[in-house]
């Protein structure tokens, strides 16, 4: 009889030839156990999905209510029901008031995809901008955006029209023109290794969206939900974007995802064609009543505020001679350990030691940290600890 890995390699499509390979049969709070019983405390959190952690309990009960209610009942935006309905009020209700009207979907890379047709519609425009080494999914439209030639090149021919520029450089700004529908930008780098911008450039990149009449859609998918210390990382900058994207944290591990936008912009999806972006799943309302409690327990406990309080005392307990850097903001951390190599072996150290982190798409020198908003102190500096010692055993001499 095959074994669950042999299954897993023989039948599930894989991503790469390297998976992490646990064997998963339970999660809780900040930890994930194996078949043999061995925990792992989790540092990446899904990458970025479970913001409350695995299972919170008030996600459970929200998720078994609606079940006990009703599933599936129509395709997105034909019945009132109601956990969609107090998603989208409770959303708007912590952005700025022009953003005041939610498209709901079943992933970020979709509500990429619906924010990317909302900037055409509105403006007449084709033309997109984007950022070096940015993330904004895998999908035609998003991998068209990306800024990263390795991961674009191999599906070619993509969308036309689209211009990858520096980030966080304001020489680049004039590439934004009067052929721009719309700018999408991270207020976090994802997978560039959590790289930050600055206030000054971010606010003149506003400032020149709103200078062409381009649409400045902020992709908060990783960095949203409470995970940079603030409840979406643009907040920092004092800018209030055209669209916001938001998915992962946002479901407690349930897929949901949204596009955020003022009601004006949004109307234009509604008519000339009717239906003219339309999901069958986007929004289903357990999902979206496992999001209504994600938000609640981020209010409850106060985890965004929580992020920003233990920043300094996780970069102080990861300092180390072989550590270049350490980038990012809140509970979204990149370590610089200035090799691919390096930081590849001391994510396998790190692993066999009962910690998961992991590398980043184009930054391959940087180990991940992203651990539940509400990981107990304990566990997070224990899981520090394993850290720094597997990056001693990893570099000396080195």
């Amino acid at each position: 009889m095959l074994t669950q890995r042999q299954l897993f390699l023989r039948h599930l499509a894989q991503t790469s030839d390297a998976p992490l390979g646990i064997e998963a049969v339970r999660a809780e709070g900040s930890c994930i156990w194996d078949a043999s019983g061995r925990r792992y405390i989790d540092l990446i959190s899904g990458i970025g999905v479970s913001n409350v952690g695995h299972r919170h309990p008030e996600v459970c009960r929200a998720i078994h209510e609606q079940v006990d209610r009703y599933m599936h009942l129509m395709v997105y935006g034909e019945y009132i029901q109601y956990p969609q309905v107090q998603l989208a009020a409770r959303l708007t209700q912590r952005l700025p008031p022009s953003l005041n009207q939610v498209y709901l979907t079943n992933s970020g890379t979709e509500a990429i995809e619906g924010a990317l047709k909302l900037a055409k519609k509105y403006t007449g425009r084709g033309g997109l901008v984007s950022f070096r080494n940015a993330y904004h999914g895998s999908t035609q439209g998003a991998l068209s955006i990306m800024g990263h030639d390795r991961y674009r090149q191999p599906f070619a021919p993509l969308i036309p029209g689209n211009r990858v520029i520096p980030y966080n450089h304001s020489d680049s700004l004039g590439y934004i023109d009067t052929s721009t529908a719309a700018v999408v930008v991270e207020s976090v780098q994802g997978e560039a290794g959590y790289q930050t911008p600055c206030t000054a450039w971010f606010q003149a990149l506003r400032a020149r969206c709103t200078e062409v009449g381009a649409l400045l859609i902020c992709d908060e998918i990783q960095s949203g939900i409470g995970r940079t210390g603030d409840w979406f990382g643009f907040s920092k900058h004092h800018v209030v974007p055209d669209v916001v994207t938001l998915a992962k944290g946002l479901g407690g591990g349930l897929p949901i995802g949204a596009f955020v936008a003022n009601e004006h912009h949004m109307s234009c999806l509604k008519e000339d064609p009717a239906l003219g972006h339309i999901t069958t799943f986007g929004g289903n309302p357990v999902c979206a009543a496992a999001a209504c409690a994600v938000l609640d327990a981020l209010e409850a406990e106060q985890l965004p505020a929580r992020a920003a309080q233990l920043e300094p005392e996780i970069r102080q307990r990861l300092e180390h001679p072989s550590v270049l850097r350490i980038t990012g903001r809140g509970f979204m951390l990149g370590v610089d350990l200035g090799s691919n190599a390096r930081c590849r072996a001391v994510i396998a150290d790190c692993l066999q030691n009962g910690v998961i982190t992991d590398w980043f798409l184009f930054n391959e020198q940087s180990l991940r940290i992203a651990p539940p908003l509400n990981i107990p102190e304990e566990l997070l500096f224990e899981a520090c600890s394993i850290i720094r010692g597997c990056i001693t055993r990893n570099t000396q001499g080195v």
